[in-house]
C-alpha cells in the first residue's frame, strides 16, 4: 500500500516536530528566546504559543545561561524541555552549562541523575550574517563526551529526529543548518520517530565514497550529480549523527571503493573532518588507494560579503575537485 504524501518544509517539519510531542507527552515544553509571541526566530514555533499557552512555550530573557541552566533543571527535576538556542554562536554562552553540567552530570553522581534535555540551534553560514551568527561548531560539541550530537539534513530527520532525542537519557543537541529552513518536499503524512544510531547512505556509488552531514549534504549531492556526468560513480554517505559516530557504515563504504572525500563546513584544523580522517586511516588504510581528502571552510571568520563568504564555505566545485584528486585525475 502506497504511503500518503504531504507537502511541507524542514521549518514546518521541525514544528510539527515539537508539536507532537507536547500533544504525546505532558512534560515536553519549548523555552528559548522569542520561541512564544514571535513564533521563533527562524519562525519554527509559530503558533505554537497560541496552541499550548505560555507555561509550555516559554519565553526566556537573553541569557543562554540562565535558561539552559533552567533547562538542565527542569530535566533533572522529571520534565523533558526543548531548549532553543538562537545559534550556535550563542550557545558559547552556556557552554559551562553545557559540558561541565548536562554533560557531566549523570558521570558524576554516578548514574543517580540523568539529564533528559534536548537543546536546538541554527547552524552554519550561507545567508550573510557574518561572524557572529554563521559558524559551524557541531564538531566542538562532538568532542564531548555525555552528549549527542545530531545534524538533521533531510526532512524525514527534520520530523523524525526530535521525539527519539526526547526518548534519550542523555543531553542531545540537535544542530538545523540554517540554510535548509526552506528546503521542501514531500514526506509520508504518517512520517514518524527516526533511528539516531546510524548514518545513512544518501546516493549509492562504487568510485569513492563523499562522507558529509547537515547543511552541506545538499551541495554534496549535487557535486554526486556532476561526477557522475564525468563518469564518476560516489556513494554519499550522511553521518547524521556525530557523537556517536556511526564507524560501521561510512568505514563500510570506504573499504569497498576505497577512496573517501570528507566534506565539513567547520574550518579544517581540529575538525570533525580530521576524527574521521583519524579514523579511516586507523581502521581501514589497507583499503585505502589514496589519501583521505577534506573540503572544510577557509580558515577565516565568516565574511559577510556574499563573493567573501561562497569563498570561504565549501562549494560544489570543490567537492569535485577533491574527488577528481583522490582518483589521480585532473579535474
Amino acid at each position: 500500500m502506497t504511503a500518503t504524501m504531504v507537502k511541507t518544509t524542514y521549518r514546518e517539519a521541525l514544528r510539527e516536530a515539537i508539536r507532537e510531542a507536547l500533544q504525546r507527552d505532558e512534560r515536553v515544553f519549548l523555552m528559548g528566546e522569542d520561541v512564544g509571541a514571535y513564533g521563533g526566530c527562524f519562525g519554527v514555533s509559530l503558533g505554537l504559543l497560541e496552541d499550548f499557552g505560555p507555561e509550555r512555550i516559554r519565553d526566556t530573557p537573553l541569557s543562554e545561561s540562565a535558561f539552559v541552566g533552567a533547562g538542565i533543571g527542569a530535566a533533572i527535576g522529571g520534565l523533558r524541555p526543548i531548549v532553543e538556542v538562537m545559534t550556535v554562536n550563542f550557545s558559547l554562552l552556556a557552554l559551562d552549562q553545557i559540558m561541565n553540567t548536562a554533560a557531566s552530570l549523570q558521570h558524576m553522581s554516578g548514574g543517580q541523575y540523568a539529564v533528559p534535555l534536548v537543546i536546538r540551534m541554527t547552524t552554519g553560514a550561507g545567508r550573510q550574517l557574518a561572524a557572529q551568527h554563521s559558524h559551524s561548531l557541531e564538531g566542538w560539541y562532538a568532542h564531548i563526551p555525555g552528549l549527542r550530537i545530531v545534524t538533521p539534513a533531510t526532512l524525514e530527520d527534520a520530523r523524525g529526529m526530535l521525539w527519539t532525542a526526547l526518548e534519550d537519557p542523555d543531553p542531545v543537541l540537535v544542530f538545523e543548518h540554517g540554510s535548509l529552513y526552506n528546503l521542501a518536499g514531500e514526506i509520508a503524512a504518517d512520517a514518524g520517530p527516526v533511528d539516531l544510531d546510524h548514518a545513512a547512505v544518501r546516493r549509492p556509488g562504487d568510485d569513492l565514497t563523499l562522507i558529509t552531514y547537515g547543511g552541506t549534504l545538499g551541495r554534496t549531492l549535487e557535486a554526486a550529480e556532476e561526477l557522475a556526468g564525468a563518469g564518476v560513480s560516489a556513494e554519499v554517505v550522511d553521518l547524521r549523527t556525530l557523537r556517536p559516530l556511526d564507524d560501521a557504515t561510512y568505514l563500510g563504504s570506504v573499504t569497498r571503493t576505497h577512496r573517501a572525500v570528507i566534506v565539513d563546513e567547520g574550518w579544517r584544523s581540529g575538525s570533525l573532518s580530521a576524527e574521521l580522517s583519524a579514523r579511516i586511516t586507523e581502521q581501514a588504510f589497507y583499503d585505502l588507494d589514496a589519501p583521505v581528502e577534506r573540503v572544510c571552510t577557509e580558515e577565516v571568520p565568516i565574511p559577510y560579503a556574499q563573493h567573501l563568504e561562497e569563498e570561504a564555505l565549501p562549494q560544489v566545485r570543490d567537492i569535485v575537485a577533491a574527488a577528481h584528486r583522490t582518483l589521480g585525475e585532473q579535474p
